[in-house]
């Protein structure tokens, strides 16, 4: 365990996490960030919608990122997990996989979320790929192509009315039964677009490129692009120990200042907000000033 008391901790370090740090730093605040070098979009090939860095690799946004916090000197990074936070007196104590353990004034968490896969062979590799979530991320790359919406209910119908700007060459794919509404059904099929109800096995691919999916039946269907959005869990389940609220979205409850409902700790990027980088690298700006707001006005009623 070391002695320093940092004015925050920030429990990962991808595009969020990073942005918070910088803030911190400039704010001259003593920071430490944790991550284990494995953000949820590793996999995918570009970014977009994100002003200065359209259509950029991920990975390289996120190195340059890094490169730029790691020049403020009172930013410290780690490697590692973290497994358990609790609170101490006025502060709040984090231990790592590796049983190390760190103390800060604040605590922020920029932690993701992970992604629950359906159980279709292919789809995994897929992900991020040729299997998008966001066409504000990626629509614009594959418009006006033949494209695929596994889903069902009311996230199916919720897809096909988005996605119907982008492109009117749509199928859904329910993966069994659909249970759509019978006027959902109706909206949908006036606008040409079929569905698909049968069982899916796998997705054919080739390193991520879908080539067709194949159903259960031994049919199958030529496709490149699909949408999916698969259920989802926070990635660390620390915050919930400590006693923050998730809404009804499954993210981290936040107020308007991204304090959760655990006084002295916030949250920002994806665990707390829509899922894009811009919006994850503004949430850790807006977050740590506000959290530099905090403590500054705590430290200057102690003066």
């Amino acid at each position: 365990m070391t002695n320093t008391i940092y004015d925050a901790i920030i429990v990962g370090g991808s595009y969020s996490g990073l942005s918070a740090a910088m803030s911190l730093g400039r704010a001259l605040r003593q920071v430490l960030v944790l991550d284990d070098g494995k953000p949820c979009n590793r996999q995918t090939p570009h970014s977009h919608n994100f002003l200065t860095q359209d259509g950029e690799t991920p990975q390289l946004i996120a190195t340059i990122a890094r490169e730029q916090v790691a020049r403020y000197e009172t930013i410290r990074f780690y490697k590692g997990r973290a497994t358990e936070a609790k609170k101490t007196t006025g502060n709040f104590e984090i231990k790592t996989d590796d049983g190390s353990v760190f103390t800060a004034r604040r605590l922020l968490f920029a932690t993701g979320l992970k992604d629950n896969f359906p159980d279709i062979q292919g789809f995994a590799a897929c992900w991020g790929i040729s299997v998008l979530h966001c066409p504000y991320c990626h629509g614009y790359e594959v418009k006006e192509q033949p494209t695929g919406i596994i889903a069902n209910g009311d996230v199916a119908f919720h897809y096909a009315q988005l996605i119907f700007n982008w492109t009117k060459k749509l199928t859904i794919y329910t993966n069994g039964k659909s249970t759509l509404s019978a006027a959902q059904e109706q909206i949908i099929k006036s606008n040409s677009i079929a569905i698909i109800e049968k069982e899916i096995a796998s997705l054919e691919h080739e390193q991520g490129k879908l080539k067709r999916i194949v159903f259960k039946d031994q049919t199958s269907v030529p496709l490149q692009v699909i949408y999916s959005r698969p259920e989802f869990t926070q990635n660390c389940p620390i915050p919930e120990a400590l006693g923050c609220e998730i809404n009804e979205m499954g993210l981290l409850k936040i107020d308007p200042t991204f304090k959760t409902t655990v006084e002295g700790v916030s949250a920002s990027g994806d665990c707390s907000s829509m899922r894009t980088v811009s919006v994850a690298v503004a949430t850790g700006t807006q977050a740590g000033a506000f959290i530099n707001n905090e403590l500054s006005a705590e430290d200057f009623v102690k003066i």
